[in-house]
């Protein structure tokens, strides 16, 4: 019996190649698929990366440039004209045997002490707040919330409310400490003088110290209950458990808390803006302030800038030097690490 092959029909082996070809044809990825596949992550970073470089880096570029030029009101409308000075700037900002250079001395210390006051209280009572409330007790979830409170109110709203209270003739803090309690002899002024840098230190702490709660609440979260519970067996107490337990272990947490609050409180230009306005006390002219009347007060844009980046060159090393510390083993742990290990 012969089989007849008719042209144009396809037999079993052209009908085997034609799947084979299929498969291939689905196994191969389109170019649209690869497109999704590799290129729609950076697709979507794109509108982030275009919103960084306006909104931060292309401003600081243009920072640097005006830093080297004698940028004054009368260059306002063509600031490209202004003549191209070098270093001259930097020299008489740091030239601190003359007015500019001494005042930008003294906003520094007076900024280094403020952050030192606030970073630390902030901490302080963030960790404290932290740990009481892992204590189960009846209105625990309504104290948390009334703890995050300063955290979410506006800034401005919650400094100018500050402000009303610091007054001297009507203000809240006089009439409780002088009229209530007694403990001044006369209303003090809090918004002028020696007392407006307790007046900030206050606002600062009061305003930045329910974020340091959040963080170290939710860094408790991953300690496990059962070594505080061994230490209790063992005889130790509550300050032990802390210090051999609830610090160590925060200790990753803690670093990047206290850099965060640094930055944030040695930058913050709100509250002492919103508190004394353009013209802040000698006891609270802070950096951010000082550079702001530099370039927006006296119409000098060239210095007001060099000081920007000398400033910006400070928090650097800082956070450099920090990171660098920090980043390192303890020798304790490095050694029970290896014993581990072997």
């Amino acid at each position: 019996m012969t089989t007849t092959v008719t042209p144009g029909r396809t037999g079993p082996a052209d009908s085997g190649e034609q799947v084979g070809k299929g498969d291939a044809r689905r196994r191969m990825p389109r170019i649209p698929d690869r497109i999704r596949h590799g290129g729609l992550p950076y697709l979507l970073l794109l509108p982030a990366v275009l919103l960084e470089l306006l909104i931060h880096l292309i401003p600081m570029v243009i920072g640097i440039v005006m830093s080297f030029r004698q940028l004054t009101q009368f260059y306002i409308r063509n600031w490209g004209e202004a003549p191209w000075t070098a270093f001259d700037n930097y020299r008489i900002a740091v030239d601190f045997s003359a007015p500019i250079g001494e005042d930008l001395l003294n906003s520094f210390l007076v900024t280094c002490a403020f952050t030192v006051l606030a970073v630390g209280l902030s901490w302080l009572f963030g960790v404290a707040a932290a740990i009481m409330m892992q204590e189960n007790f009846r209105g625990r979830g309504l104290l948390r919330a009334v703890f995050l409170t300063p955290y979410a109110l506006p800034v401005y709203a919650a400094v100018i409310t500050w402000a009303f209270m610091f007054q001297r003739d009507n203000g809240m803090i006089n009439h409780v400490l002088h009229d209530q309690l007694g403990l001044t002899d006369q209303p003090s002024f809090w918004l002028i003088g020696d007392n407006a840098f307790f007046a900030v230190v206050v606002v600062a702490v009061w305003k930045s110290w329910p974020f340091a709660f959040l963080i170290v609440m939710a860094g408790l979260q991953n300690i496990p209950r059962e070594l505080y519970e061994a230490a209790a067996i063992d005889g130790a107490g509550v300050w032990q458990q802390i210090r051999k337990i609830t610090l160590p272990s925060l200790r990753p947490v803690n670093q990047v808390l206290v850099l965060v609050l640094f930055l944030w409180t040695f930058n913050d230009f709100n509250t002492p803006y919103v508190l004394f306005g353009r013209a802040a006390p000698e006891a609270a002219d802070l950096i951010s302030v000082h550079i702001y009347q530099s370039s927006f007060v006296t119409w000098n844009f060239g210095q007001g800038s060099a000081m920007s980046v000398l400033l910006l060159l400070f928090l650097l090393v800082v956070t450099a030097v920090y990171l660098l510390l920090t980043s390192r083993t303890p020798r304790g742990a490095s050694r029970t690490r290896k014993s581990a290990d072997a």
